[in-house]
């Protein structure tokens, strides 16, 4: 049960393999039943992106004892505190530069060659810029063992790009600089699209480029969370985390995002909706004495009627175990008629896991688990953080239960 809670705690669903397991019909079922429940859902639609999702192999991008998660959405480590991007996030930015079959397309990883693999069948060529010279190495031999003949792979800072091989049609950048690069802008074609992830360390939007008379239109996307880039684009950073004193960000949600589907602070956010409380709500739940009564306010509320599915948000942050040795974790709940998933362990949390400077995970801790109905309430518990902890991640929703739930005053305190 373990096991399972970790994994559906992530907010990930996929097929289990057996360890060991040769590529084959078991892979395949795994790849389809990602694209089927959890691609297609999250709303790519692309029919040519989808099929590259279903037939590239990303267990061979990863490492073997990492073969029984391949195909779960979800970012799994590589090695040199890299991870390999979620394929969810590969299939997204891949349909978002809208591939055609004569682009010639550059791609900047840090080092598994997934996103290389996928961008293959749907362009001319591929250009492709590892920042981790190892991983890199890896997956160099990896593509070739492979066969995929049309991708071409150099080692090195992201940052600079490949003049040689430029203009490009498009540009994929799988790692987050503070701004864009200008040397990526200048090998960019008139017209051609980038896709790329900027902002602080752990507040970033995906945004998608067009270049415009010289210029680059930027939409914004979504919030994500990607691993830093290397080199001058990472030392040229301004603004940087603080490990210290570890916070939420629009914890109490009260700012909202330039679209729907988008929470500024909060990333990979499925089946939910900001919910704005009317005064009078407030004022009568106040004049009814309920305890947390507040003035007018937004929360975020998750629906699902597919046990199984997926209903979440996530919030990544620094937290340095060597300056923080304990965290109370808190949020107020509300629930309406909520059930268990597919497994009993399939219910509302509020979670948090722990990640060395390698990305590993150190364990996971998490307040509930919440079902039936019940009104407004405080949950809070006060953790242990291991003195290797570096990094954090912060889970809340329905993870595979039905129903409905709300959260709202989501915080984080370290306790010195």
């Amino acid at each position: 049960m373990a096991v399972s809670r970790i994994l559906w705690a992530i907010g990930m669903a996929g097929l289990i393999l057996p360890w060991g397991s040769a590529a084959g019909d078991e892979f395949a079922a795994a790849r389809e039943r990602l694209v089927r429940e959890q691609i297609e859902p999250a709303g790519v639609r692309d029919s040519r992106v989808l099929e590259a999702i279903r037939t590239t192999p990303r267990h061979e991008f990863i490492p073997r004892r990492f073969w029984d998660r391949a195909y779960y959405d979800m970012a799994l480590p590589i090695g040199d505190a890299q991870t390999i991007s979620s394929p969810f996030t590969v299939a997204s930015m891949t349909e978002a530069i809208d591939p055609q079959p004569t682009d010639k397309v550059l791609e900047i990883g840090t080092g598994s060659g997934y996103q290389a693999a996928v961008l293959s069948p749907l362009v001319a060529e591929v250009y492709t810029i590892e920042i981790v010279e190892a991983l890199g190495r890896q997956a160099e031999r990896d593509l070739e063992r492979l066969g995929y003949a049309n991708v071409h792979v150099r080692i090195g800072d992201g940052f600079q790009g490949w003049p040689e091989a430029a203009p490009f049609d498009a540009i994929i950048v799988t790692c987050s600089p503070e701004a864009v690069p200008q040397p990526l802008v200048d090998q960019l074609r008139e017209g051609g699209q980038m896709v790329i992830p900027v902002g602080e360390r752990y507040q970033q939007t995906l945004y998608l480029l067009t270049k415009q008379n010289g210029e680059m239109v930027r939409t914004a996307l979504r919030p994500t969370l990607f691993v830093p880039m290397t080199g001058s684009a990472e030392a040229a950073r301004t603004k940087l985390p603080d490990p210290a004193n570890p916070e939420i960000v629009n914890g109490d949600f009260e700012s909202r995002g330039g679209s729907s589907d988008a929470i500024p602070g909060w990333y990979y956010g499925r089946q939910f909706t900001l919910v704005a409380e009317s005064e009078r709500a407030a004022g009568e739940r106040a004049a009814a004495g309920k305890a947390n009564a507040r003035e007018a306010n937004q929360f975020v509320r998750f629906e699902n009627e597919t046990p199984g599915r997926n209903a979440h948000l996530l919030q990544g942050l620094a937290l340095d175990g060597r300056a923080v040795s304990r965290v109370r974790l808190e949020a107020r709940v509300r629930t309406h008629e909520v059930a268990a998933g597919d497994t009993t362990d399939q219910l509302p949390t509020l979670a948090i896991s722990l990640y060395d400077a390698q990305r590993r995970e150190l364990g996971m801790y998490w307040i509930g688990t919440f079902r039936g109905t019940r009104d407004w309430r405080t949950q809070d518990r006060v953790f242990r953080i291991p003195p290797q902890t570096r990094e954090a991640i912060v889970r809340i929703g329905l993870f595979g239960a039905t129903g409905k739930a709300d959260f709202d005053d989501v915080r984080l305190t370290p306790l010195r």
